[in-house]
C-alpha cells in the first residue's frame, strides 16, 4: 500500500469518528430541549373541554300538538217545500240574514184557501147547533144521544179546518233557525217537488271546528278542553272549546274525530275554511326538564352529564314529556343540578371541563 492510499484511509477514519461524536452529543441535547418545550402543557389543555351548561329549575311544561281541521257551520239545511207545487212567491234576498220562522217562499195554495173558507163558514152553524142541543138537553127536550151527535159534528168540523190549515202551512217555506241564506236555486213560476232545493240556510253566529286527534290522547283530551286556531290570511288567534268527541276511533287512521264550538257573533269567519289548530293535552306545573341535546342514549339507557367540581359526572335519567326544545325528566335530576348541554358526545366520566357560561 503506497503512502497516499494509507493517508486516505486514515483521513476517512478520523472524519467518521468526528461525525459520530458530534451526532452523539447533539441528539441528547435536542431531546432535552424538546422535553423543555410546552408540549406537555398543550396536551393537558386538550383534556379540558369547554362546555355550556344550565342550572335545573322547576317550570311549567305543556304537551302541545298541532293538527289541521275545518270550520263547519253550527247548523245547515237545504230548504225544501213539504209538498209539491208551483212557486208563487220568493220573499228572501240571497246572502241575507233571516230569522227563525220568517216566511221565505210560497207555493200555490188557492184551492186550500177556498176549502178553508168553506169549512170556516160552517163553523158558526155547527157551534150554534151544539149550544141549542145543550139547552134542550138541560130541559130534557132532547136525548143525550142527539146532543153528542151535535158535539161530535162540531169536533169533526174543527179537525177538518185544522187539517186544511196544516196543508196550507206545507205550502209555506219558513226559516227553521236564524242564519244566512245562500243563493236561490229556483224562480217564481217554477214547479218544486218535495226534493227540490230552493236555497241553503246556514247558522253562522256560532261555528264548529272539526279535527282529529291521535288515539294516544283518548281520555286526556276531554269535553271543555280549549283549543287555539288560526285561519289562512288572518293572524288573529282564536279560541274554541271542545264539546264532543266521537265514540270510537277511525280504524284506518287510529284517530278520534273531535268538534269544538267557536262564538262567531261578529260573523267574521265563514264555514268551509281551513284551520291550523294548537291543542294542549296536559300541563305539568312543576316539571324538571333539560334541553334535548343534553341527553345521551347508550344501550337503551338515557343519561346526562352533570358538572361537579370541574368534572363531567354521568347521571342516568328517566324521560317523560317531550316538546320542541326540552325533555321532561321524571327521575335522576334535582333542582339546582348543573347539566352540561354542549359537547356531550365528547364527554367521558371524570373528564375535566370548563364552563363557558351558565344559563
Amino acid at each position: 500500500m503506497n503512502k497516499y492510499v494509507k493517508w486516505g484511509v486514515v483521513g476517512t477514519i478520523i472524519a467518521g469518528t468526528a461525525i459520530y461524536l458530534g451526532i452523539s452529543t447533539f441528539i441528547p441535547k435536542v431531546n432535552k430541549e424538546l422535553e423543555a418545550t410546552p408540549v406537555q402543557s398543550k396536551g393537558k389543555q386538550s383534556r379540558d373541554l369547554n362546555v355550556k351548561a344550565v342550572i335545573i329549575t322547576e317550570s311549567s311544561m305543556s304537551d302541545d300538538f298541532f293538527v289541521s281541521g275545518s270550520i263547519i257551520p253550527d247548523e245547515e239545511v237545504n230548504l225544501t217545500f213539504e209538498t209539491a207545487g208551483k212557486i208563487t212567491e220568493i220573499l228572501f234576498e240571497e246572502g241575507s240574514y233571516v230569522s227563525k220562522g220568517e216566511l221565505l217562499a210560497k207555493t200555490n195554495d188557492a184551492p186550500l184557501q177556498a176549502e178553508l173558507r168553506k169549512l170556516e163558514s160552517q163553523l158558526k152553524l155547527y157551534t150554534d147547533r151544539m149550544h141549542r142541543q145543550n139547552v134542550l138537553l138541560e130541559k130534557e127536550a132532547v136525548s143525550q144521544e142527539a146532543f153528542q151527535e151535535a158535539q161530535t159534528s162540531l169536533a169533526i168540523l174543527r179537525a177538518e179546518i185544522d187539517g186544511v190549515k196544516a196543508k196550507i202551512a206545507q205550502t209555506e217555506l219558513r226559516a227553521p233557525f236564524d242564519g244566512v241564506i245562500g243563493l236561490r236555486q229556483m224562480s217564481v213560476g217554477s214547479y218544486a217537488s218535495s226534493t227540490t232545493t230552493i236555497a241553503k240556510l246556514t247558522k253562522t253566529n256560532r261555528l264548529k271546528l272539526e279535527f282529529a286527534i291521535p288515539e294516544r290522547y283518548a281520555g286526556i283530551v276531554v269535553k271543555g278542553t280549549p283549543v287555539k286556531f288560526l285561519v289562512d290570511g288572518d293572524l288573529e288567534e282564536r279560541t274554541a272549546t271542545i264539546y264532543a268527541i266521537d265514540s270510537d276511533a277511525d280504524i284506518d287512521t287510529r284517530s278520534f274525530t273531535v268538534r269544538a264550538l267557536y262564538d262567531n257573533k261578529n260573523g267574521k269567519l265563514h264555514p268551509g275554511r281551513y284551520a291550523n289548530i294548537t291543542l294542549t293535552a296536559q300541563t305539568f306545573m312543576n316539571a324538571i326538564s333539560v334541553p334535548s341535546q343534553a341527553i345521551v342514549s347508550e344501550m337503551g339507557v338515557d343519561k346526562v352529564f352533570l358538572y361537579k367540581g370541574g368534572k363531567a359526572v354521568p347521571a342516568e335519567i328517566k324521560k317523560g314529556l317531550r316538546n320542541e326544545a326540552n325533555v321532561q325528566v321524571l327521575d335522576g335530576l334535582a333542582v339546582g343540578d348543573t347539566v352540561i348541554v354542549s359537547g356531550t358526545m365528547q364527554l367521558r366520566t371524570g373528564q375535566k371541563v370548563i364552563l363557558d357560561n351558565i344559563k
